[in-house]
């Protein structure tokens, strides 16, 4: 597992820049920097969203991870210590990044 700050303050998971998911997917198949990769696992904080997952954000998180290029990718899984999510202001998936991702 690896530490996750988030800083896609306006995801729904987003709990005090730790996620409240559990686990994440990155997406980014084709990526070749960080600007191909999304967190597929993005969803955009509503009023009136049901959040009371909210409650248990976690520093540690298991990433499944599409962008087969990046270094940290090892099966489809994030093998780096510490991966940065970040969107600010993100309305979609697509609008954010893994600034973590190292092409091989």
């Amino acid at each position: 597992m690896a530490s996750l700050n988030c800083g896609v303050l306006n995801c729904a998971y987003n709990k005090d820049e730790y996620c409240c998911k559990g686990d994440i997917m990155v997406g980014g198949r084709h990526a070749v920097q960080e600007s191909d990769t999304c967190c597929d696992s993005f969803i955009e904080a509503k009023e009136d969203r049901f959040t009371s997952a909210l409650e248990h954000p976690s520093k540690f998180i298991s990433i499944d991870c599409e962008a087969v290029k990046c270094v940290y990718n090892s099966n489809y899984k994030c093998v780096a210590e510490h991966v940065d999510i970040k969107g600010f202001g993100a309305g979609n998936s697509k609008e954010t990044l893994c600034a973590t991702f190292k092409e091989k």
